[in-house]
């Protein structure tokens, strides 16, 4: 691994943004951390084309966008790459003889071959929880629109309809106050989300296997194993990470453990829910409506039968996206790189091999 010569003050970056965490973000950021200490920049950028296109998952890296010629073109002289979702296969790194570290503006590096980094001593590092504030912020937000039919009326008043039976006792909405919500994984996003749902005088259950009963005593909330949380929540809000063990986790049997009425949110990831049966539940009654943000295939074909569900609040998989989350992102890496270059132990490196 080349390390930093405090002699030469002058250092080579390449960002590589997009039209959420752009390219200047990341140097402002660059230049409020690492500025102080009298490094100066010579800056190569570029943008890649997202959100406006979809990201795509290749053998060696996944959730990337952006050609890998033209990100090695870019990084061929650099010291410093950063980039949000560019592509960083091991073709890239080998031919940036210069590099001496690559950082990542999110939380999961999936777009960087962090082995291939490891092998040539070059440490990755990563933003994670950069987004947790908006997840939650979205998440209580979702919660609210479904639970009271906010998007439904909306959209009927936007084509012209006025809903009047919303006032209907068998259709109108619900209030918050003093129901029950069940938060499956209880990890940093459903940790925060936690004093929003306080106001409302929610009892909150939580499953985790990980948490003990009195870190989630602590906070005021329950713990119960998932069949209980189930079957004793208004509603249910899904806040897990994607591994072997939790892909699928919520599937006719969790339905229909669920409470008759009951409302299901989702602001984590698409794999984590069986989707097909979901829309059974919907469709047969069972559930009183879902909030769903994130999808088995992104964007999902036009045909896809929850699409046409009344009772279903639908978002682009946009829970994380905020200004502030990208600012976090770049300011999280460029705290990291300051670090690295000034001698100091770094926060978020995810390969810590590459520095021993």
């Amino acid at each position: 691994m080349s390390t930093a010569n405090p002699q030469d003050k002058t250092v080579n970056v390449t960002a590589i943004g997009d039209s959420f965490v752009r390219s200047e973000l990341m140097i402002d950021a660059l230049q409020r951390h690492l500025g102080p200490a009298g490094y100066s920049f010579d800056v190569r950028s570029g943008e890649v084309d997202w959100p406006q296109q979809p990201l795509v998952n290749g053998d060696e890296v996944s959730e990337y966008l952006g050609d890998v010629k033209w990100v090695a073109d870019l990084a061929r002289n650099a010291e410093v790459l950063i980039t949000h979702v560019a592509p960083v296969p091991e073709s890239v790194l080998k031919v940036s003889p210069h590099l001496r570290i690559v950082a990542c503006c999110r939380g999961g590096p999936t777009n960087i071959n962090v082995k291939a980094a490891t092998a040539l001593g070059i440490p990755v590092i990563n933003a994670p929880a950069r987004n947790a504030q908006a997840v939650v912020e979205f998440t209580l937000g979702l919660i609210l629109v479904e639970y009271r039919g906010i998007g439904r009326a909306h959209c009927a008043l936007s084509h012209g309809e006025w809903l009047g039976d919303l006032y209907r006792y068998d259709r109108t909405g619900r209030e918050l106050l003093g129901q029950t919500i069940g938060l499956v994984g209880f990890g940093a996003i459903a940790k925060l989300l936690v004093p929003y749902l306080k106001p409302f005088q929610l009892r909150i259950l939580a499953y985790d296997p990980f948490v003990p009963a009195e870190a989630m005593a602590e906070m005021g909330v329950e713990k119960r194993n998932l069949d209980d949380l189930l079957a004793e929540s208004d509603i249910v809000s899904i806040h897990a990470r994607v591994t072997p063990e939790t892909e699928g986790m919520m599937g006719a049997p969790q339905f229909a453990r669920m409470k008759p009425g009951a409302y299901f949110v989702n602001t984590a990831r698409g794999p984590l829910v069986d989707y097909d049966a979901l829309y059974a539940a919907l469709a047969g009654g069972h559930l009183g409506g879902a909030g769903l943000d994130t999808f088995p295939m992104e964007p999902p074909p036009a045909d896809w039968p929850l699409l046409k569900l009344p009772n279903v609040t639908l978002t682009p998989h946009i829970a994380g996206s905020s200004r502030g989350s990208a600012e976090k992102g770049a300011d999280l890496v460029a705290r990291d790189i300051a670090a690295f270059f000034t001698g100091r132990p770094m926060t978020n490196c995810v390969n810590r091999d590459a520095i021993a």
